[in-house]
């Protein structure tokens, strides 16, 4: 390429990308990005006291803290031992919150979840016992261990941050998330969460194995008898609130949001992006979905500094939002094709504005 033709190239790239500045004035936008940094330098500082306990898990500790400053549940998926639980405690730790955690069990009652109503025969009168879910950071660990009547006590919280005990109606105190683990191996005592339920989850992170270099670490880790075991809280309620607060400011243009809506109107018509999907999608994502895809690309552009939101954002946070909302045919499961391979493929397919 000659170049004239490469600095034309450039200059076309840059109108084309116009757009996505939002359009204030400097003084504006000069505030925003310092306020931007501010919230960063709070992040960096929560990341920074993560890693005195945790080696590596930067995919799976970046989901949750897009849903801690998106409002938005995580489901977090992994085989035993790769520190689920232990790292969704940890971020809690850093943030000077209320923390409840519930082992989930196929003994498990609703009442053990949201709370119940007590009789008090010496005054003939009930009072309320309130439940765990009562807290700012729920851990809802091994979630599909429960039965679904028990899961589905978690449904009204989730979405409304309410919980209806009797006839009372109790709002949760903000911020309010829930943090789910659940293990894809076992299937005996196990019940898979429902569609509603899962459609709640703003986000379903994946972990895997360490890498040998991560192993090793782990190993001098454990064997290093002055490793801190507590960690310092970083983040208030306050903090927290206010970070989700700044997100919302990011810019999001309108060429991005049609965008993020096709997306989503393409997991319910795959045939029309591509031939080789035809047949292996019974059922699209939700409007959730386009709910979440916004708020969570926002988050992105705001941990990665910008005022504004691009398309490699919601690249970056669509396969945790959409995956586990496109609900594959037998079709798929015969060609061992699954929602998240499904979902990159929408992602390489859909035009990008």
């Amino acid at each position: 390429m000659s170049e004239s033709n490469a600095v034309g190239g450039r200059a076309e790239e840059a109108g084309r990308r116009d757009y996505l500045v939002p359009p204030v004035d400097p003084a504006r936008m000069e505030d925003l990005n310092r306020r931007i940094a501010e919230g960063n330098r709070l992040i960096v500082r929560l990341k920074d006291e993560m890693a005195k306990m945790i080696v590596g898990q930067v995919d799976l500790i970046d989901s949750l803290l897009v849903g801690l400053l998106s409002d938005g549940h995580v489901l977090v998926e992994g085989v035993p031992g790769l520190a689920k639980t232990t790292i969704i405690k940890y971020l809690a730790s850093c943030i000077q919150a209320d923390f409840r955690r519930i082992q989930f069990t196929p003994d498990l009652l609703p009442a053990d979840v949201v709370g119940t109503l007590v009789y008090n025969p010496r005054t003939s009168e009930f009072t309320t016992r309130k439940g765990p879910v009562f807290t700012n950071i729920l851990l809802a660990d091994e979630i599909n261990r429960c039965p679904p009547k028990v899961q589905s006590a978690l449904l009204e919280a989730m979405q409304e941050h309410q919980v209806t005990i009797g006839d009372q109606t109790y709002h949760l105190q903000e911020p309010f998330l829930v943090m789910a683990t659940e293990n894809p191996i076992e299937h005996e005592g196990v019940y898979p969460l429902p569609e509603a339920q899962i459609d709640r989850f703003m986000i379903k992170a994946y972990v895997d194995y360490p890498s040998e270099q991560e192993e090793l670490q782990i190993l001098e880790y454990i064997a290093d008898e002055k490793a801190k075991f507590e960690l310092d809280p970083i983040l208030t309620l306050d903090d927290v609130l206010r970070l989700r607060q700044l997100v919302k400011e990011v810019y999001l243009a309108d060429e991005l949001k049609r965008y993020i809506v096709s997306l989503v109107l393409a997991t319910r018509d795959v045939a029309k992006i591509s031939e080789r999907l035809a047949g292996l999608v019974d059922f699209g994502s939700s409007p959730r979905a386009t709910i979440y895809l916004a708020k969570a690309s926002r988050t992105n552009a705001f941990l990665a500094r910008r005022a504004y939101v691009i398309p490699e954002d919601i690249k970056a946070v669509a396969p945790g939002i959409l995956g586990h909302r496109i609900l594959t045919s037998y079709e798929a499961d015969a060609e061992g094709v699954s929602s998240n391979d499904i979902a990159r493929t929408l992602l390489d397919s859909v035009p990008v504005p």
